[in-house]
């Protein structure tokens, strides 16, 4: 957040140009990229643990740690200055799709 505010402080953006609007857009672009790639390593990891719990007959959902993890995240959201609303959606539709990948884990 402090590398954009910087960024939209310091340039001016003149009629008609399209570099700036580039700019923002390869920022986006590469924010993009990097959401794709840490998403995926978190799931590598959480697919590890719907394995353990399957393993050791736990049940692929913990009502209290998504609790949890919803209030941590939303906290740190409005450090951020990102709707808590938002925050806690997205963080919602990953968990469901964790406990979905831990039931098929447990099925299997």
């Amino acid at each position: 957040m402090i590398a954009w505010q910087a960024m939209t402080q310091t340039v001016q953006p003149q009629p008609g140009d399209d570099k700036v609007l580039a700019g923002y857009r390869k920022s986006i672009d590469n924010i993009d990229a990097a959401i794709v790639h840490m998403l995926a390593e978190r799931f590598r990891i959480t697919q590890a643990v719907g394995e353990y719990k399957a393993k050791v007959t736990l049940p692929p959902a913990d009502p209290n740690r998504e609790k949890e993890q919803i209030a941590r995240l939303r906290r740190l959201a409005e450090e951020s200055e990102l709707d808590p609303e938002f925050s806690e959606k997205f963080l919602r539709f990953i968990i469901d799709e964790v406990i979905r990948h831990h039931e098929r884990a447990r099925g299997s």
